[in-house]
Order: structure tokens, then C-alpha cells, then sequence
């Protein structure tokens, strides 16, 4: 069996020195320590970005001015309700044709009536106040029929956006398809986006 030598510290006092056997051990232990940290850290990250959150990059400028082309968003996939309002994120195939994510603003609620006349939105003969908007709406649409369990969805950029007054395969989103509410935009810069009162 190995021995440990013995040796003086600063006060004269004698200590044991490690062994490397020992020193070994206690290098596995912190090697382990670590590989658990990394499996933990991974599998914590995938959970958030595949159950709890969502990412999603905006190409075009067709939810100017709230949201901007190229900013990025973090969207809460955990949400309960939708409402009027809300900024949500749902694969686009179903709806354009298109092989993407889609992020637009809630307008019509299951069982409302939506028209775009006069310049504005106007659901069940009511018009909604939208200070949001950058512009006029140019162009008239509808009247929009939306079933039970879908919404009727628009970018806030109206004139220049594709979207549920375009789409040709389906026109109304239904709520199992939206996979999250956009929370914030964290790049180019960090901010809240909330849903307004009407």
C-alpha cells in the first residue's frame, strides 16, 4: 500500500500530502460534477425552446410598426386564453401555402362578424379603435364569417401585409394551431409588447 509523504507547512506543522490516488478521485468527482451540470443545462434548454418557449424572426415589415422586419421575438407557448389584440405565432401552411411561421395581431374572435371598410376594421358593425396602425387601410374587404374555434388575424401593417384577407387555403387560424403569444422583442432591442385595450 502506498504511504503518504508527510511535509511541514509554513508554521512548522506537519500535514499529509495528497496521494495521487487521491487526487485522482477527487478530479473524477469534479469531472462528473460538470458532465451533470452540461446534461442538465442541455435538457433544461431544449424543454424551454420546444415546451415553453418560441423564437421567431420577422422578415417583412408586414407588422410595422409594433414589430419591425428583422427583429426577433420570444413567444409564451404556455398561454391559457387569446384575445383580442394578442400578437401570436402559428405555422403558416395550413392558411398561404407557405412552409414558415407566421406573427400576426388577433382581430376577429370565433363567432364575430369582420369587415374592413372606410379605412378601418370593423367587427360586428362596431368600429375598432387601432392607434397602432402606421397608416389608413387603403383597400376594403369582406365581411368575414369567422367559426367557432378560429380567429381572423391581420398584420398591423395593413397595406403591405399578407395576411387572413389574402390566404387562399383557409382564412381563419384555428386556436390548436397557434403554438404562442408573442412576449417581447429581445433583438435589435428588448421590449414588452402587450396587447392593447379596446
Amino acid at each position: 500500500m502506498e504511504e503518504d509523504l508527510m511535509k511541514k507547512n509554513e508554521n512548522g506543522e506537519e500535514k499529509e500530502e495528497e496521494s495521487s490516488l487521491n487526487k485522482a478521485k477527487r478530479n473524477l468527482k469534479e469531472a462528473i460534477s460538470w458532465l451533470v451540470t452540461l446534461i442538465i443545462v442541455v435538457i433544461a434548454s431544449y424543454v424551454i425552446t420546444n415546451f415553453i418557449i418560441l423564437k421567431a424572426e420577422i422578415p417583412t415589415g408586414s407588422m410595422e410598426k409594433t414589430i419591425m422586419p428583422n427583429d426577433k421575438v420570444i413567444g409564451w407557448r404556455l398561454f391559457t386564453n387569446i384575445k383580442r389584440g394578442d400578437i401570436v405565432i402559428f405555422p403558416a401552411l395550413k392558411y398561404s401555402g407557405e412552409d414558415c411561421l407566421y406573427v400576426k395581431r388577433v382581430i376577429g374572435l370565433p363567432g364575430e362578424t369582420v369587415e374592413v371598410h372606410d379605412g378601418a376594421v370593423y367587427i360586428n358593425g362596431e368600429k375598432l379603435e387601432e392607434d397602432y396602425l402606421p397608416e389608413v387601410i387603403a383597400r376594403d374587404s369582406g365581411p368575414y364569417e369567422v367559426p367557432e374555434g378560429c380567429y381572423f388575424l391581420l398584420g398591423d401593417n395593413r397595406n403591405y401585409s399578407g395576411d387572413a384577407r389574402e390566404w387562399t387555403i383557409n382564412k381563419y387560424v384555428s386556436k390548436k394551431d397557434i403554438k404562442a403569444k408573442v412576449l417581447f422583442k429581445y433583438s435589435p432591442s428588448l421590449d414588452w409588447i402587450e396587447a392593447p385595450e379596446y
